[in-house]
């Protein structure tokens, strides 16, 4: 087979145009989160916590363990989320606007995530671009939730994006 014949896919995230108001996305596989993913991006953020770093004093706190960072369980939610949304048709993120954990996350836990489209409208002042709103929902291994976030992201239409990509100014 001569390489011209082969079909070239390319993974990437939904353009603003393909997305709908109040889709669900699950986003799999899960990501089990280890003593080694808390020890290291708790000292790589300079979070001393010791409900993260000393297992004998968190022992004797309410949870009787350490506790996964939270702000690993909210990049991980979000990142679970790239691949199926905004991987190559994201143009930047605009905000968090509202994060909460109503329940720990421990080492050994797995967090699986699912996306709420919440808004989808084009922009006034930038062409071939649009706000897209979005709710993630991460829950554990037996289906509690564990982490929510809202937040708003300006994205590509397809057009606009092809256009920008054919001008070499990608």
């Amino acid at each position: 087979m001569d390489s011209t014949d082969i079909k070239r896919i390319q993974q990437r995230g939904l353009y603003l145009d393909e997305l709908q108001e109040g889709a669900v996305y699950a986003h799999r596989p899960g990501r089990t989160l280890t003593e080694t993913d808390n020890v290291l991006f708790t000292s790589l953020t300079m979070n001393n916590q010791g409900l993260h770093l000393d297992a004998a004093w968190s022992a004797t706190q309410p949870f009787g363990q350490r506790l996964m960072n939270s702000l690993f369980t909210l990049g991980t939610m979000i990142g679970q989320s790239v691949p199926q949304m905004t991987e190559g048709t994201i143009i930047g993120q605009l905000g968090l606007n509202y994060v909460r954990f109503p329940h720990p996350m421990f080492h050994g836990d797995t967090l699986y995530t699912e996306t709420e489209v919440t808004e989808v409208r084009l922009s006034a002042s930038r062409p071939g671009q649009g706000v897209a709103g979005m709710k993630h929902t991460g829950r554990n291994q037996d289906g509690v939730v564990v982490a929510e976030a809202t937040r708003t992201c300006l994205m590509w239409t397809r057009e606009a994006h092809e256009a920008h990509t054919s001008a070499g100014q990608e």
